[in-house]
């Protein structure tokens, strides 16, 4: 989120993303009240999966056990919201393009939308890191 601000700062008039998985949004979600309070209108969109997916595909494999990577669907769109920007909840495609299409309307204050996904293995055999 950082590096969002600090684009949106050097390009004010260029549309800045942060693309997060629910995990990291969760630890930097407080940055949304930083654009608010210093009106940097980045937008963030939260691949939600309700799972730590990194962790849990290796956890899984090695000690085959998911204890601690589950967890419930966060309404970071609510979060955005409570801190003065502006959150969309994703659950449908048709959901999808008018968050998209409105997020652009949103030019004064930082946009989330919170995308409810499932879960894949399209990682499966990646290394994390």
């Amino acid at each position: 989120a950082g590096f969002a601000l600090g684009a949106k700062l050097v390009c004010p008039n260029k549309d800045v993303w942060i693309i997060w998985g629910d995990g990291s949004c969760g630890f930097s979600m407080m940055e949304v009240d930083t654009f608010v309070r210093h009106r940097v209108p980045v937008k963030a969109m939260v691949g939600n999966d309700a799972c730590w997916t990194q962790i849990s595909r290796d956890q899984t494999s090695i000690f085959k056990s998911e204890v601690a990577c589950n967890l419930d669907f966060s309404r970071y769109d609510h979060v955005a919201e409570a801190l003065g920007g502006k959150g969309f909840l994703v659950t449908s495609n048709a959901e999808m393009e008018t968050a998209l299409l409105q997020s652009q309307h949103e030019s004064d204050k930082p946009v989330l939308i919170n995308v409810l996904i499932g879960k894949t293995n399209f990682r499966d055999g990646s290394i994390s890191v």
